[in-house]
């Protein structure tokens, strides 16, 4: 059965292929760095071909940097292990209509070798990996994401050949909640949200938010899968109808020295039957089962910053009273805390504020049920909640750098319990490479600093 009813039954892409209504299926994948890839197929080819015997890509996808530059250090692929393929298992769950693009479908994929065992390094396989552990413990997952994204006036081309500096924001001041603002670029905002409904999300709306020209698109709670899908496909599709308007826009999570772009995750269990497990209606209040899950994303909070902050840049973004969090608490509806409970009844559920625009969606999540299965697990018990404002607090912070996140990851047991040591280390190697770029990097700011007067 499709997700919705704007999804595709294989049956109804078989009839619009028949008819000439699609004649391009894109086969896609989500990588390291949390980006679409895949190929772009011809409907009868996909039809006649690849729905009974697959495709396949290049398995160095999974071990790339962000310029997919081949790079040393990952087990799985190699120039010794000569460069292999993976195979694309189609989810047939996911095929949706790219209405931004003539007579486009697309459908998203797992990963496989090929003797078909699992790539379990890859972003949906891990994120998949900690729903069947809930699932076993009697759980299933929801969640939503809150991405946020600047837009500037100048295309893409444009932005590069400025090299991204002076460009001119789509707001020339704060919008946040202005409908004025949002009315500015209102013809971006809206294609895009019926876009992403045509595709299969269920969109809640716009909003500004603070930096120039900075705004939010929502869309509705899931399972964690679908959210996690879903987030992959708009954050590719945002780009391409920005770009169709001649404009750009960047999900990076620090552009300028103002307001980075947040992805806030809201997560909650429910029972594998759908019943409520966060909160107690009798009592009025949080169960123990809740308070137990929050204790181990609290506790993990360092152990998985790394899935939740994964570039150098991400670090920039945690300043204090920005609203981005850099204390690792937890409070009542506090914006200040890393972590935010917020919700009653059905509607109860975990805030994670940690993560930025460039996280990717599904080893985030992974993360965060990873942290708070491990709670549960243990019995971990919640301290209390922090009340007030947690920049000032002396808590214990986030860590502040990659290489700080780089090592509680490599180093932590309960990281390597719940993903592996296939998946740490595959991890690991990501922030070393990351690393080793940038440390190899000159600055514009050693530039100003250096060029004449030192």
């Amino acid at each position: 059965m499709p997700r919705n009813d704007r999804h595709l039954t294989l049956e109804r892409l078989t009839e619009a292929i028949d008819a000439g209504e699609v004649d391009t299926v894109v086969v896609a994948f989500t990588d390291m760095q949390g980006r679409l890839q895949g190929k772009r197929l011809h409907g009868r080819y996909f039809l006649d071909v690849v729905l009974e015997h697959g495709t396949e890509g290049c398995n160095y996808l999974l071990g790339v940097d962000v310029d997919m530059n081949t790079v040393a250090g990952y087990a799985i692929t190699s120039w010794d292990r000569g460069y292999g393929d993976m195979e694309f298992v189609l989810d047939l769950d996911t095929i949706r209509l790219l209405t931004h693009l003539p007579a486009t479908a697309m459908v998203q994929c797992d990963l496989v070798w090929p003797d078909h065992a699992p790539v379990v390094q890859s972003p949906r396989a891990i994120l998949k990996a900690q729903m069947d552990r809930a699932g076993a413990l009697g759980y299933q997952a929801f969640a939503g994401t809150e991405l946020e994204f600047i837009v500037f006036e100048d295309s893409y081309e444009a932005a590069r050949d400025a090299r991204y500096r002076d460009l001119t924001p789509a707001n020339q001041y704060n919008v946040d909640y202005s409908i004025l603002g949002t009315t500015r670029i209102e013809p971006l905002l809206r294609d895009i949200r019926n876009t992403m409904y045509a595709a299969g999300l269920d969109v809640e709306g716009a909003k500004g938010e603070c930096n120039f020209g900075q705004h939010e698109i929502g869309f509705l709670y899931d399972d964690v899968l679908v959210t996690a899908d879903n987030h992959a496909v708009y954050k590719t599709v945002a780009k391409e109808v920005a770009a169709l308007h001649g404009k750009s826009l960047t999900f990076m999570a620090k552009f300028d020295e103002r307001e980075g772009n947040s992805c806030h995750i809201h997560l909650s269990l429910r029972g594998t039957d759908g019943d409520i497990v966060f909160w107690d209606d009798a009592g009025g209040g949080r169960t123990t089962l809740y308070d137990q899950f929050v204790a181990g994303v609290l506790a993990t909070m360092p152990d998985f910053t790394l899935l939740y902050a994964p570039n150098i840049n991400s670090y920039k973004r945690f300043a204090d009273g920005s609203f981005a969090p850099t204390t690792i608490a937890w409070g009542e509806d506090n914006r200040t805390c890393a972590l935010r409970l917020v919700g009653r009844g059905a509607g109860a559920r975990m805030e994670n504020r940690v993560p930025g625009g460039d996280v990717n969606p599904y080893l985030a999540i992974a993360a965060m049920l990873a942290g708070g299965l491990h709670g549960i697990e243990k019995g971990l018990e919640l301290e209390p909640p922090l009340e007030g404002n947690a920049y000032t607090s002396g808590r214990a912070k986030v860590p502040s750098t990659l290489r700080e996140a780089r090592e509680a990851f490599h180093s932590s047991a309960v990281a390597r319990a719940a993903l592996g040591d296939d998946v740490v280390d595959h991890y690991t190697n990501m922030a070393d490479v990351e690393l080793a770029a940038f440390d190899a990097a000159v600055t514009d700011w050693e530039l100003r600093r250096s060029f004449e007067r030192m």
